[in-house]
Order: C-alpha cells, then sequence, then structure tokens
C-alpha cells in the first residue's frame, strides 16, 4: 500500500500518510486534524480519511478470563472480537462484554464455517487460549494454513513442545508451523489477565506492521513502519 501525491508541507504528508493507513488498514473512516507542519494537535488542517473495508476480525477461543481481557484490548484496537468455546457455561455474554459476539461450538468446526462463508480474510487474527489438545489442536491446524495475519496460542514451554508433536503428527508443514506464536504474545514479563492481553495485542500490533518488539530506544530510523 503506497503513497502519491503531497499535501505540499512534508511532514504533514508523512503524518496523514501514516495515521490514514492506519485507519484504512483497520477499516475505520474518520476527520483527522492537523497543525500546519503535521502537528497531531487537533487544530488547522482536516483531512477525511474514507475506508471501505469492514472491520478486521479477532476470533478468540477458549472462553477464560485471560480470554475476556483480550477480547477488551481486541475492541479497542479497533477488531470485530468473537469469543467461541465448545462450553456453553462459559460461553456468555455476560462474561465476555467487549465481545461483538460470543458463539458455543467447537472452535475448529466454527472456524471451518467462517471461512467457507467468505467471512475471514488476510487481516484476521486468531488467538487459542484453551489449553486443551482436543480443542486448540484441530483449530491450530486450520487456521495455520489459511493466511491470516496472525495464530497465536497459549500455554506453558512444556504446552508448546506438546502441542507442537501434535500438529506435526496431524501433518502440519513445517512453513505453517513457523507462522506460529507460541506461547502466545511479547515478553513484557505479564503476570494478570490484562497484561497478558496487552502483550498479546503487542504482538499483534508488530506482527501487523513488522515492528521488532523492541523498545524505541533501542532502534534507530523511522518510528511508524510500512504496511
Amino acid at each position: 500500500m503506497g503513497v502519491s501525491g503531497s499535501l505540499g508541507v512534508g511532514r504533514l504528508t508523512d503524518a496523514v500518510a501514516d495515521d490514514g493507513l492506519g485507519l484504512l488498514v483497520g477499516g475505520l473512516s474518520e476527520t483527522l486534524v492537523y497543525g500546519p507542519g503535521g502537528e497531531r494537535r487537533g487544530e488547522g488542517c482536516r483531512v477525511f480519511v474514507s475506508s471501505y473495508a469492514p472491520r478486521p476480525r479477532m476470533l478468540v477461543f477458549g472462553a477464560i478470563d485471560f480470554a475476556a481481557a483480550t477480547a477488551r484490548v481486541g475492541s479497542f484496537l479497533g477488531y470485530r472480537v468473537t469469543v467461541c468455546d465448545a462450553r456453553p457455561v462459559f460461553a456468555t455474554a455476560t462474561r465476555f462484554p467487549d465481545a461483538d459476539e460470543v458463539v458455543t461450538d467447537w472452535p475448529h468446526r466454527y472456524l471451518a464455517a467462517e471461512v467457507a462463508g467468505g467471512r475471514v480474510d488476510g487481516r484476521t487474527v486468531v488467538c487459542v487460549l484453551t489449553h486443551d489438545p482436543k480443542f486448540d489442536v484441530p483449530v491450530l491446524e486450520l487456521a495455520l494454513g489459511l493466511g491470516v495475519a496472525y495464530v497465536g496460542a497459549m500455554g506453558s514451554r512444556r504446552t508448546h513442545e506438546d502441542r507442537l508433536a501434535r500438529l506435526v503428527e496431524a501433518g502440519v508443514r513445517e512453513d505453517e508451523l513457523a507462522r506460529l506464536h507460541s506461547p502466545i504474545g511479547l515478553d513484557l514479563g505479564a503476570r494478570t489477565p490484562e497484561e497478558t492481553a496487552v502483550s498479546i495485542a503487542a504482538e499483534i500490533v508488530s506482527a501487523r506492521w513488522g515492528g521488532s518488539g523492541h523498545a524505541l530506544t533501542e532502534t534507530d530510523g523511522r518510528i511508524h513502519h510500512d504496511a
């Protein structure tokens, strides 16, 4: 996704391009306001960004406490969030008020139906938080072959090794396994569900824009990455 043309001031053009690209990828339309030199200060030049794409989707499998926090931060990032779990006692709208929908179904069956219906695309992110091989292996086997933006799975190092062995046994290719973010999230030292959700969100953003995950004080060059 490139930039064509100019607004006459380099810093203003760069600011609009950076912000506009984020809105377009997120399927959002918004009026942006800048100062004459591209300052994001809410006065001066007004630019309307119109996006015709639907919001990207976040599919969260596993109706656990970490899923509630992940749904909350996913909604904050602009995703249309679905929480899915095969256990009706856990998959309730009351437990996940920030989700756009809560579905009771086996994860792999629900994902297959969404794919068949054309409701999964290259911007979709998949977070598998089930901690149970009978749920997470089938859905990961399917998700890793779809070409979605991100596939992450929660679990300890031991759980990860066991999961990899099961996926290999199921016939998942090495290049597909390389796309799996597991254990899920960036190394922030997170402990609570909310902190863990932030680490997951940070990894998703990094994967979207090609970020390194390092502190900006440790990097050089432009802060904003191209798509």
